[in-house]
């Protein structure tokens, strides 16, 4: 999400509830908040970015994703899948670009200023904010609602006691009934692993690409302060995580197309990623996925 101070957010497990005086407080209709049942893997996952595995051929993909603001098509597709085992949480995108374009090379760099995939994933007391481009350049942030941050513990473990923390009051929904967050922006999710497959040339308009593909896995030993609320790690059959999934661009489709730039699984409603409550609800099964080789979905 672009944001001045490049925030994150994480998936989580405070429902989108309603304020107490029981009006909806936040810009996504609850009717349109997507749902998506994340199935076990059949077998190993090699994280290289290329989806291959029987696993990822087998697991349902999102719908095609849609203008953050407006819900409204957009002009080039990207979709998302989630699988899991007993050690890794896998998030997967297929970015289709005909122009692949990068240039942050190290580790926490501006990456909202490139073209991006981002995932969010929320507990109750925090959430973490992911983002990479087709360098497979990643920045990573780990916000906690500042109410919970002395309350949950997290101001005295050591990655946080030492860390620089920020203030973080949202980008375009800055009035979130939790208030207001603190964001560790030196932070490194403990063990994650990361590749890009990359279907064309990066920064060369010689020739057309036909896109990207990311491949992430995150280790449920790690997300501990995304668990505060005791849930188990990892997830228990029927257990329900908040994630996001979204595409921010450099350019936009030429009007008159409604294009905000920021393109999402389930719309926000607002140009703000930083909305827990407006996250897919991702719900675990203990079913695997079909071993079945079926064709790879059109990227």
């Amino acid at each position: 999400m672009r944001t001045f101070l490049a925030l994150a957010c994480i998936g989580c497990a405070c429902w989108a509830a309603p304020a107490q005086d029981g009006t909806w407080k936040f810009p996504c209709p609850t009717n349109e908040i997507a749902r998506y049942t994340a199935l076990r893997t059949a077998g190993p996952i090699r994280v290289d970015g290329k989806l291959d595995e029987p696993s990822w051929r087998s697991a349902a993909v999102s719908p095609r994703f849609v203008d953050i603001l407006t819900g409204g098509p957009v002009i080039h597709d990207t979709r998302a899948a989630v699988l899991w085992d007993d050690e890794y949480l896998y998030v997967s995108f297929r970015v289709e670009e005909p122009f692949i374009r990068a240039k942050f090379t190290k580790h926490n760099d501006l990456i909202w200023q490139d073209n991006d995939v981002e995932l969010f994933i929320a507990g109750p007391d925090a959430y973490y904010e992911f983002e990479i481009n087709a360098f497979n350049t990643r920045y990573e942030v780990f916000f906690v609602w500042t109410n919970e941050f002395t309350k949950s513990g997290l101001g005295k473990h050591p990655e946080f006691a030492g860390a620089k923390l920020i203030p973080f009051n949202g980008v375009g929904f800055t009035n979130h009934p939790r208030g207001g967050r603190v964001g560790n922006f030196e932070h490194s999710f403990p063990g994650i692993r990361t590749a890009v497959h990359l279907d064309g040339t990066v920064n060369d308009d010689s020739d057309r690409d036909r896109g990207w593909t990311v491949e992430l896995a995150l280790p449920w030993k790690n997300m501990k302060w995304l668990a505060t609320d005791g849930r188990a790690l990892p997830p228990k059959d029927g257990d329900v995580w908040r994630m996001d999934f979204s595409r921010f661009n450099t350019y936009k489709e030429a009007p008159p197309a409604k294009d905000s730039g920021g393109w999402v699984w389930s719309r926000h409603g607002i140009w703000d990623s930083h909305i827990p409550e407006c996250f897919v609800f991702v719900t675990f099964s203990t079913n695997s996925v079909s071993r079945a080789t079926e064709p790879s979905p059109k990227r």
